[in-house]
């Protein structure tokens, strides 16, 4: 699965991992994440990532 960018912070949301601070289980990709799903570190929405 592809890692994902969040260009503004550095932060990389990554599938495998995916962000069990939030609720989102290993295994999720980035495409399947929520459309209010927001970065853990700075909380700007998906459309600033890109994939790496």
């Amino acid at each position: 699965m592809n890692r994902y960018l969040c260009e503004p912070c550095g932060y990389v949301y990554d599938p495998e991992v995916g962000d069990p601070d939030h609720d989102i289980p290993a295994g999720t990709a980035f495409e399947d994440l929520p459309d209010d799903w927001v970065c853990p570190w700075c909380g700007l929405g998906k459309e600033v990532f890109v994939k790496e």
